[in-house]
């Protein structure tokens, strides 16, 4: 089946804008595959690793390229309706209303309102200047765009903290400023908590935490993966560790990462200790214990690190984390079935998986390097006790991130379900904006065809997960967790409660 090609030219939209597009058409009758993405050098090349033949493709970085394999007649449809969903972008305003001019630069739209944060989500390539761009314009920079070079990122980095901004990035995919929800977040309720997470899905988790134990925050400030090397510094945790430490609203601060450079944790936990307020630390996989004392305290799992921070903000001594509930009448597997197979949308929920599971059982075998956990000779096959974080950029390349495009994650339940060893598969579903709009539904036919697989051959599997989201989400978390437990998935309330549930079935 060929490719067929559209090409919109000097058409620009954002990646996320662009992943949503391709999911959606994915969707339709008759299209077998879909893509949707700006012609840059680096997203033909991610198109020809997919295996898609773009030698014929005359388009350039200003260009928005749509892919579609399928029937001809419903690569047609599927194109009509692309065309139509990129022009209905919600720009008009009441009917006769004249529109008004889109900015065309920065210093247009500074020109038109104030503004104290630009969000940057153009191709790499041009990503650093155009962060550069604002930092001079006296904005903080919350910087979406993957690619960029960390010498780029020291430089960007440099230059806001001596004018006292911040840059949040890059490949920064979560924030909550001021109570909006920037990329991937939710919707939480404000409260006296502030965050600072080099983590994406690591800062989604505590704040969903929060919201649910009835508290809030102030702010979530996202610092983007490389902040905690070596070469970076931890600049970006550092300057939002002060912003928080001298606001008046923020009564207790929470740091997440996952292990930085030792000297830069060095650095940040003695910043952290001048902080005139309890300062809550999550460094993932490494010793909690030790960070304790003066007005620090360390937080081994991501849902320690809220219950610790709801806990002290109300001046309560926080209490042990609950246990897991086994149901009375859980799956009975038969004596080969041992084996539990995550499968991982959030690169952070697979990493603390990982983490704790290899605590708790042998031969854990991720395609994230984490302890004592062994290296998948092919991450497209899985052995023993497997976790996959889905988001990587090995099953990324040319199609949409899977919090959007559910596809490969169905394809890959069906897969471990035909494995007669498999006896739990473990799930992350998170809500929030950006996610898919309704997961639940895009996972039922997955999750009821491989429980119907199992049961033919007289196996049964016991479907272990967690929803990422509040009641405000558009998702809302209590409609997609009736609809995932009415198909027979057992719910955890947190990653780290949904991991030791399926630690515990899968040991009988």
């Amino acid at each position: 089946m060929h490719a067929t090609f559209h090409i919109l030219r000097r058409t620009y939209r954002d990646s996320v804008t662009l992943m949503q597009l391709a999911a959606k058409l994915a969707r339709l009758p008759g299209v077998s595959n879909a893509s949707a993405s700006m012609a840059t050098p680096a997203n033909l090349d991610l198109l020809r690793e997919a295996g898609t033949d773009v030698s014929g493709v005359e388009a350039g970085p200003n260009d928005l390229l749509i892919m579609l394999e399928g029937e001809d007649a419903a690569v047609q449809a599927a194109l009509a309706e692309a065309q139509k969903l990129l022009s209905d972008r919600g720009e008009g305003a009441e009917q006769g209303e004249r529109k008004r001019m889109a900015p065309r630069s920065l210093a247009m739209a500074l020109a038109e309102g104030q503004a104290g944060l630009a969000l940057i989500s153009v191709p790499g390539e041009y990503a650093a200047a155009e962060a550069l761009k604002s930092v001079h314009l006296g904005l903080n920079v919350m910087l979406f765009s993957d690619n960029v070079s960390m010498a780029d990122e020291v430089v960007l980095k440099r230059e806001a903290d001596a004018r006292g901004l911040i840059v949040m990035g890059p490949d920064c995919g979560t924030a909550i400023i001021d109570g909006i929800p920037l990329a991937f977040a939710n919707k939480v309720r404000r409260g006296p908590i502030g965050l600072v997470a080099a983590s994406g899905t690591g800062l989604q988790q505590v704040t969903v935490l929060i919201d649910r134990m009835g508290s809030g925050i102030t702010q979530a400030i996202g610092t983007g993966g490389r902040d905690l090397k070596k070469e970076v510094g931890g600049l970006s945790m550092l300057a939002g560790l002060r912003a928080l430490a001298e606001d008046p609203d923020t009564r207790v601060i929470v740091l997440i990462s996952k292990p930085p450079a030792v000297e830069i944790a060095q650095r940040i936990l003695a910043q952290a200790r001048r902080a005139d307020k309890p300062v809550v630390v999550n460094f993932l996989g490494t010793d909690a214990a030790a960070i304790d004392g003066d007005n620090l305290h360390g937080a081994y799992t991501l849902e320690d690190a809220a219950r610790i921070a709801v806990a002290l903000s109300e001046g309560r001594t926080p209490a042990a984390p609950p246990q897991p509930a086994i149901p009375g009448s859980g799956p009975k597997f038969t004596a080969g079935q041992r084996c539990i197979r995550g499968l991982y949308s959030g690169g952070t929920f697979c990493y603390e998986a990982t983490l704790l599971l290899q605590a708790e059982l042998d031969n854990v075998y991720s395609n994230t390097h984490v302890g004592r956990a062994k290296d998948l000779d092919n991450p497209w096959r899985s052995r023993g006790h497997t976790l996959i974080d889905l988001g990587d950029d090995l099953f990324t390349r040319g199609r949409p991130h899977p919090m959007i495009d559910h596809r490969l994650r169905n394809e890959r339940i069906l897969q471990e379900a035909a494995d007669p060893e498999v006896a739990v598969i473990l799930l992350d579903v998170v809500l929030g904006y950006g996610s898919h709009p309704d997961p639940a539904a895009e996972m039922r036919p997955a999750l009821m065809q491989a429980a119907d697989l199992a049961r033919k051959s007289g196996r049964e599997i016991a479907f272990v997960g967690h929803v990422c989201g509040t009641e405000a989400d558009p998702q809302n978390v209590t409609r997609q967790s009736a609809a995932l437990s009415g198909m027979g998935m057992l719910l955890a309330n947190s990653n780290a409660q949904a991991v030791r549930l399926a630690a515990r079935l899968a040991r009988g």
